[in-house]
């Protein structure tokens, strides 16, 4: 009985259930939509305001009072307004002395002040614990109830505890806090809601890159060499065939350069021998950006199977066999079953579905919901062993389907190879690289760099 009681105990909460209460100076969209949140979540939420006249877009349960009489209701007062309007706060330092100030402002544009709005905030009220916070968080996210949002919010500042106060504030609305250290941090975070998809950035312009360039290159050699030529017209390729061959030229590239940089960082390696030194700038951000990579790739290979499946309804496809079937007809001659043809395209179509399955394994993995359940040892063996399976299956699909071109003189239409030629050269250079370092006499130095071990400790520091 005694063993169950302190068990009980043991669960009971360690603090009350009432809320502490908090103030909002502000109360425009997101001062509104934050104390609607706070209310639903069990706080009592004063608002300080020039206008202590109640509204009806104020939520119901809220206090409205002047600014010096609500910050006195509260330890925590939440900021919701603009830097331009700081100046209000001066002549009431002495109130919020001691109080923690929760900044939540953004600027219009990168780095617009010298320092950032939480640290001028903290300049003009030196006698109060600044953290900056919400500032990733919007309106819409809140009413909404961040279901179509991220969860996560940054929090810096440099007093401890008022840090774990808005982090427990962030928790209980459903959130999940992210420490960022000290006020310092506040730059970096008010210019994180500027940057348009910071991380995609590179990805996009050169997927968008490689694919304007091999589909001019396409129209170059399909239809203006054709019609100049052999007089035919095939500029109609512009809708379906085109786009069917840049696709999954462009996303066995994009794959072959998830891998790429994997293969420079182990070069460097073992040329500098040691693992103690940076690598250079260029390839940070390239290793930063893998994930994108894979993912604008994966994108690019449904393309590729969504126009292929569309293939045999398109006008000229139905052309092409009646043109057959004609000619057999009138020349009495069925034409026999080509064995090795045949082997080809089943393994030509083999390969691809395997690769194209192992893409898709990737994609799915790469997710923040399924990487998040797995270990580290597991999610590498998807993202590397198999991601190379699926470079290997995705290259050999490429092969198998274009090889017949690589030796054959009419593929070379004003010298210029093939499209599939092309887009085999970054993959098959990774492949072969790879290849080498997987040898024991290549590996077990760069394991054990990689473990710690250097060639030259005194260079290395």
């Amino acid at each position: 009985m005694n063993k169950n009681s302190s068990d009980v105990m043991a669960l009971a909460p360690n603090t009350p259930n009432k809320r502490e209460t908090v103030c909002i100076f502000g109360t425009g969209d997101f001062g509104r939509a934050l104390g609607h949140k706070l209310i639903q979540s069990g706080y009592p939420v004063v608002y300080g305001s020039r206008s202590t006249q109640i509204s009806n877009l104020i939520p119901k349960d809220a206090e409205v009072l002047g600014h010096a009489e609500a910050a006195q209701k509260a330890a925590i007062i939440i900021i919701a307004i603009q830097r331009q309007h700081y100046n209000f706060l001066t002549p009431l330092a002495e109130v919020l002395r001691g109080k923690v100030l929760v900044d939540i402002s953004n600027n219009l544009k990168l780095n617009q002040y010298p320092e950032s709005n939480a640290e001028y905030l903290a300049q003009l009220l030196p006698g109060s614990k600044v953290v900056k916070s919400f500032n990733t968080v919007s309106a819409w996210a809140l009413q909404s109830g961040t279901l179509d949002a991220s969860r996560q919010v940054f929090v810096c500042g440099d007093d401890v505890e008022a840090k774990q106060m808005v982090m427990n504030i962030v928790r209980a609305l459903g959130l999940t806090p992210l420490d960022k250290g000290s006020l310092l941090a506040a730059q970096e975070i008010e210019n994180y809601p500027l940057q348009l998809f910071p991380m995609w950035k590179f990805p996009i312009f050169l997927s968008l890159g490689l694919a304007a360039f091999f589909f001019l290159y396409c129209v170059v050699l399909d239809i203006v060499y054709t019609y100049i030529y052999e007089n035919n017209n095939f500029s109609f390729f512009i809708a379906i065939t085109i786009p069917n061959r840049v696709c999954p030229v462009v996303a066995l590239i994009l794959l072959a350069l998830v891998y790429l940089p994997g293969i420079f960082a182990a070069i460097i390696q073992l040329y500098r021998g040691t693992k103690y030194r940076r690598f250079p700038d260029w390839l940070d951000k390239w290793m930063l950006c893998r994930k994108q990579l894979g993912l604008i790739a994966l994108a690019f290979a449904s393309l590729h199977v969504v126009f292929t499946l569309v293939t045999p309804l398109r006008a000229f496809a139905s052309w092409r066999t009646s043109k057959r079937i004609v000619s057999q007809a009138l020349n009495n001659k069925t034409e026999p079953l080509d064995h090795t043809n045949a082997w080809l395209s089943d393994s030509y179509l083999a390969l691809g579905i395997l690769g194209y399955f192992l893409f898709v394994l990737l994609g799915i993995t790469s997710l923040p919901s399924v990487s998040n359940n797995v270990n580290w040892r597991e999610f590498r063996f998807v993202q590397s062993k198999l991601g190379y399976l699926a470079l290997i299956f995705c290259t050999a699909h490429t092969l198998v389907y274009g090889g017949k071109w690589f030796l054959s003189p009419s593929a070379y239409k004003w010298y210029l190879p093939n499209i599939y030629i092309l887009s085999l050269i970054v993959p098959c250079a990774v492949l072969v690289v790879k290849f080498v370092l997987v040898f024991p006499c290549v590996d077990k130095p760069l394991t054990r760099i990689r473990q710690g071990w250097e060639r030259n400790p005194k260079y290395s520091k």
